[in-house]
């Protein structure tokens, strides 16, 4: 009598993992508009579709860019987070408010503070890769050192002005530094929305290149891909992305880092028009189940980034562990 094996997860179709995590996100994303579902419909559903779309947007752009990032780097540990954009982030509220003082900077206007949020960490991004890559995989190496080199001292210049501040004055900084859905303006979903949507069509075609590159650098120009070119608009593309979300809603530092890890784990092969799809619909389950979690059972006493941060550390450790991270 022949006993049958299970089937590895890994040996399951690509193809049946992004419809059944697109059942899945798309019945969280159901109940979370329709359940206790009561009041002046007029208000409560439109609040609610824009913390699904912020949320939706954040988990597309955060896979997207995590995904491109690891694949030009060869390293599967490597955000784009390394690179100082949070800590960027962070760099900025604690200037803002060391300068003009919280009340000022919780008054101005939304779009004001978003666009000089996003102009800001997509400028320091073109900034370090006009001056650091000139093409050679060298260059993407001192590129990665001097990212964290910038985002310790970015940390570093932060926690200085934080000492410096009124306690009344660190206490509204402290509500900027986590990712929050709750209060996402509904025009800057759609300015966001327009932002990804023109950095993810070069992204798309680019698809095919990313799969040669993925095999090395080496291997990618014997076999036609401009290298330099590429990578330089992933990079860019990787920026936007970052950037978008981060001042739409806070930093999600670990996010990224979760969500592709499981993606690789569940995809039979490592081809984009895979990978990222699972990545994405990853995001998208562990952010709007996270929320209806944290809402409906334990009402808002904790941030959802802090969740997702915890939960995410213990991933990375049973992966690193297991030697799944190369």
């Amino acid at each position: 009598m022949t006993v049958q094996r299970r089937r590895p997860v890994r040996n399951l179709s690509p193809r049946f993992w992004i419809i059944a995590l697109s059942v899945v996100a798309a019945a969280l994303v159901a109940v979370f508009m329709t359940i206790e579902l009561r009041g002046n419909l007029g208000y409560v559903l439109p609040r609610r579709a824009i913390k699904v779309g912020s949320m939706i947007l954040v988990a597309y752009a955060v896979g997207v860019s995590t995904v491109l990032f690891q694949t030009v780097t060869a390293n599967r540990i490597l955000t784009p987070s390394i690179m100082g954009f949070d800590a960027l982030y962070v760099l900025i509220q604690t200037v803002l408010v060391f300068t003009f003082g919280g009340g000022l900077v919780l008054s101005m206007s939304e779009p004001l503070r978003y666009g000089m949020e996003v102009a800001l960490m997509v400028g320091f991004s073109f900034l370090l890769y006009r001056w650091l890559f000139t093409g050679g995989g060298k260059s993407l190496h001192l590129m990665l050192l001097v990212g964290i080199v910038l985002g310790t001292m970015f940390r570093g210049m932060s926690s200085l002005l934080q000492r410096l501040i009124e306690p009344s004055e660190f206490i509204i900084l402290q509500d900027l530094f986590f990712a929050s859905f709750n209060n996402v303006d509904g025009a800057l979903l759609g300015y966001s929305l327009i932002a990804v949507a023109i950095v993810s069509v070069p992204a798309w075609r680019m698809r095919h290149s990313l799969d040669v590159m993925s095999l090395g650098r080496d291997t990618s120009i014997n076999l036609g891909v401009n290298h330099k070119r590429s990578v330089t608009g992933v990079l860019v593309i990787c920026s936007v992305l970052v950037a978008v979300s981060t001042a739409l809603v806070g930093p999600v530092t670990f996010f990224g880092l979760l969500v592709a890890s499981l993606a690789y784990q569940l995809c039979s092969h490592f081809s984009h028009k895979a990978v990222v799809p699972i990545a994405v619909l990853l995001g998208i389950i562990a952010l709007v189940g996270g929320q209806l979690v944290l809402e409906r059972i334990f009402a808002f006493d904790t941030a959802l980034s802090i969740v997702i941060e915890f939960v995410g550390g213990i991933v990375f450790l049973i992966l690193l562990l297991k030697g799944s991270l190369k």
